[in-house]
């Protein structure tokens, strides 16, 4: 993860905006961050906007958990 910004995960990745790849490694990142595979987590908004909105497909607790321990380490 790259941090946070105004209580917003912040991702960075090194794959180009091109053909969707920076969008997959992000996901992948954000997969990573919240130790789930990959395919559980969705992108909901934002394909081609720097600013993403996903959805990840786990114990609502735990993401939130997880999610909350990230901020603090941003």
């Amino acid at each position: 993860m790259g941090g946070s910004h105004d209580g917003q995960l912040v991702v960075r990745v090194c794959e180009r905006a091109v053909d969707g790849r920076a969008t997959e490694a992000a996901l992948r990142a954000v997969a990573a961050a919240f130790g789930v595979r990959p395919r559980q987590v969705r992108l909901v908004r934002g394909a081609t906007s720097r600013t993403k909105v996903v959805e990840v497909d786990a114990d609502p607790a735990v993401v939130s958990a997880r999610h909350d321990q990230l901020l603090a380490a941003g």
